[in-house]
């Protein structure tokens, strides 16, 4: 099989992140990078050994497929110029900034018979995987995603920054419409909220309460998931789950078993794979979707005014 020929567009930290984990797959021949800043775009470009570019026009005819890592305002229309030059994408979460940008990608992909998968990454943690198996009807789910403030993001809050990560998950376990959902957030260092606490509410009675900041020094990751006589706990973090069971009148603690491996380079191989196969991603713009639909209702109910 030949291999995927890839191209990044957008090489700040995590773009050239997937920059270097492109070069280590086998079945990728990592063609070129590009970035607004032409001076990064070559010292990244120089390091993988690989052309540079600042316009992404310029990869066009060069590549099949582009992970798009550049700030969430800019997601639609590049990956709408790459979808619609027949190119397969990645692109970084929230799929968009709005559910009409999000829409309009996943009908050209579709129509062009194009992988649109969305990255969210936490879907790769190998905590997460090791869990399925000992998932049981879920009834109450707690999430907590805490950290220090980087400038680096600039144009979305902590709801689409951080805790749009649990919400995807969340929605992945419930597998539930959302029927309520109750929020607060606040302000503290940006333009948009920096610290928030959703409780959703879902059709079968599952409660999730998830909680995020980007105010808070140290980086917290973790899930805890109660269900009839037993509870999950897991850290994204390190990439560990436990399992707290009832037996008798006791609780007995088991450690699960993971396989730790870098989350971000089994969602690129996955992405390759994908494209190669056709097969619909993990993660794919529908999923994407459902995620930044969630999300916006709750930036709403935290900031109704900014969104009359």
């Amino acid at each position: 099989m030949e291999k995927i020929r890839v191209g990044v567009v957008g090489v700040g930290h995590l773009g050239s992140i997937h920059t270097k984990m492109y070069s280590r797959l086998n079945n990728v021949k990592l063609v070129g990078v590009c970035d607004c800043n032409l001076e990064r775009s070559l010292e990244i470009g120089k390091r993988f050994k690989v052309a540079s570019y600042s316009d992404y026009e310029e990869l066009f005819d060069k590549i099949d497929a582009a992970s798009i890592v550049v700030p969430t305002s800019l997601h639609y229309n590049v990956a709408k110029d790459f979808l619609r030059h027949g190119i397969h994408v990645l692109i970084e979460k929230p799929i968009t900034k709005t559910l009409t940008e999000a829409d309009e990608l996943i009908e050209i992909a579709e129509k062009n018979k194009l992988i649109l998968q969305v990255g969210h990454i936490e879907r790769f943690n190998s905590a997460v995987l090791a869990l399925e198996p000992y998932i049981n009807r879920p009834k109450f789910i707690e999430c907590q995603r805490l950290g220090p403030f980087h400038s680096r993001v600039q144009d979305v809050g902590v709801v689409l920054d951080l805790m749009i990560h649990d919400i995807d998950i969340v929605l992945g376990l419930i597998q539930q419409d959302v029927v309520n959902i109750e929020a607060v957030g606040l302000s503290t260092i940006s333009n948009y909220e920096d610290v928030a606490n959703v409780r959703l509410t879902f059709k079968d009675g599952t409660i999730a309460d998830i909680t995020a900041s980007r105010v808070t020094k140290d980086v917290v990751r973790k899930m805890r998931i109660f269900q009839e006589e037993s509870y999950l706990s897991l850290d994204y973090v390190t990439q560990s789950a436990m399992l707290f069971e009832k037996t008798g009148d006791k609780i007995i603690q088991n450690k699960i078993p993971v396989r730790k491996k870098n989350p971000l380079k089994k969602e690129l191989k996955s992405f390759i794979d994908r494209v190669q196969t056709g097969k619909r991603p993990i993660v794919s713009g529908i999923e994407g979707r459902r995620a930044l639909a969630v999300a916006l209702e709750i930036i709403k109910k935290i900031s109704p005014a900014k969104h009359q």
